[in-house]
């Protein structure tokens, strides 16, 4: 599709234009959709011993909490093309509210299971996240800015760690005890949801130029029926091996971080012997770099593509991930905490990187089809996600050999990222966009405070 006026800078500071409104909401949304996600990740230990859960069990929960998400990312791609992102956001926000509060009401397994699969339809969040960065940015910056709102909503996969053992710390010094303490604590993140989804209403536009209702009203945008429908737009992504290829890609960066932010606390808490309050803050860390590095990995998506164009971007890909699984192999035969930490940062630092490289490319694929496009590639990340959690499922698999195992399967399937080509007509059209916006501010292209 074709929209106009897109930004060609981004002005961190500035909260007057429709595009700068739709990425600040949009990366927090994000940010409290990730919360919400996986706010009962760092108080596992306790809701462990509270519901007698096996690490099978247990296992069984992390998959219920992505697998979920595959299906209604790619739903919500769709839904993005027809109708809009910001009524989308609106009423994933507000609908995904009401698991996060309820799972306090979990009193076996099999309840807790069902909410940790209703909640994790919020993880769809992430696509929308993209889609709206991607209607208000050009092409100099929107790898820049696809990246830094999703990595500033991936943040909350740190803060999260962080800030639920404090939340349940400060519910046990209520009085109240550890059963009833995190079921309390859950409710937070679930409240910040509902009215997060009132100023997604109140304050973001479909595009720089409006609603995707009043574009369509006048005339600035096909109505979503026919070729433009959504059944046509979802083949047509479906049909471009590269959009597979992506798919691929993705699970093994972002369906990496989700696994991480799954066990890492119970990890550190099981393997070093930490107390809940620590592991959970280490565990932070790990999520905590997204407030730059997926960042570095758009930024050096638009900076690769300056020089070698959509070429360009596709290689620096595939060096963040090779990057990305060498780091897990060695994180995984790490015995001394202080080196198993300082590994992990820089693990951290590339699988966020390769996430934010992803999604440089992505905008290229198919633009008539940008809503399925982002929702396929999207779905991926659970994907990899749920398959990767079958190797920390099982009670006769450690948590670092699943550790060794997920690593080496990332250097393997790091080759899909060849098969993302395209065309010289491609590659010189997109040349044309890119000047294009740099013409129109020869200090386009960073982030910037004003």
């Amino acid at each position: 599709m074709d929209i106009r006026n897109k930004a060609n800078r981004i002005r961190l500071l500035n909260f007057s234009t429709p595009q700068m409104r739709a990425f600040h909401l949009s990366w927090f949304a994000f940010h409290i959709c990730f919360f919400g996600w996986f706010g009962i990740a760092p108080l596992m230990a306790v809701v462990r011993e509270d519901l007698s859960l096996t690490q099978t069990q247990i296992g069984n929960t992390i998959i219920a909490s992505v697998a979920i998400t595959v299906v209604v990312r790619l739903l919500i791609g769709v839904l993005c093309d027809r109708i809009g992102p910001r009524k989308t956001y609106t009423g994933l926000l507000m609908l995904g509210s009401i698991p996060v509060m309820g799972i306090g009401l979990a009193n076996s397994f099999e309840t807790f299971l069902l909410a940790r699969l209703a909640i994790g339809a919020i993880g769809a969040s992430f696509v929308i996240t993209q889609y709206h960065t991607t209607m208000m940015f050009a092409p100099n910056v929107v790898g820049t800015a696809n990246a830094t709102s999703a990595g500033w909503g991936n943040l909350g996969g740190g803060t999260t760690q962080i800030v639920m053992p404090l939340i349940f710390a400060g519910m046990l010094m209520l009085g109240v005890n550890e059963a009833l303490g995190w079921r309390l604590a859950m409710v937070v993140p679930g409240v910040v949801l509902f009215f997060t989804g009132i100023a997604y209403w109140l304050f973001t536009q479909d595009a720089p130029d409006g609603n995707f209702s009043e574009l369509r009203a006048r005339g600035e945008l096909p109505p979503a029926t026919g070729e433009h429908g959504a059944a046509q737009s979802f083949l047509a992504a479906a049909k471009d091996i590269r959009v597979w290829a992506l798919f691929v890609v993705y699970g093994l960066c972002f369906g990496v971080e989700l696994t991480i932010n799954n066990i890492a606390a119970i990890y550190f808490f099981d393997k070093f012997d930490l107390t809940l309050a620590t592991a959970g803050l280490i565990a932070g860390l790990f999520g905590l770099m997204n407030i730059f590095a997926r960042t570095l990995g758009g930024v050096f998506s638009d900076l690769f593509a300056k020089q070698g164009g959509l070429k360009g971007r596709v290689r620096w890909l595939f060096i963040a991930l090779l990057c990305e699984g060498i780091a897990l192999v060695t994180f995984s035969q790490m015995h001394v905490l202080s080196l198993a930490i300082g590994i992990m940062l820089v693990f951290s630092l590339f699988v966020q990187m390769a996430e934010g490289a992803t999604f440089g490319v992505v905008p290229f694929i198919n633009k008539k089809a940008l809503g399925a496009v982002a929702g396929i590639v999207g779905a991926g990340g659970n994907v990899g996600a749920v398959s990767a959690a079958f190797l920390f499922r099982s009670e006769s698999l450690s948590y670092q050999q699943g550790l060794f195992y997920l690593g080496l399967t990332v250097l393997v399937l790091a080759s899909c990222v060849l098969v993302v080509r395209f065309s010289d007509a491609t590659e010189a059209e997109e040349a044309s966009a890119y000047r294009d916006a740099v013409g129109k501010d020869p200090g386009a292209g960073a982030l910037s405070l004003r």
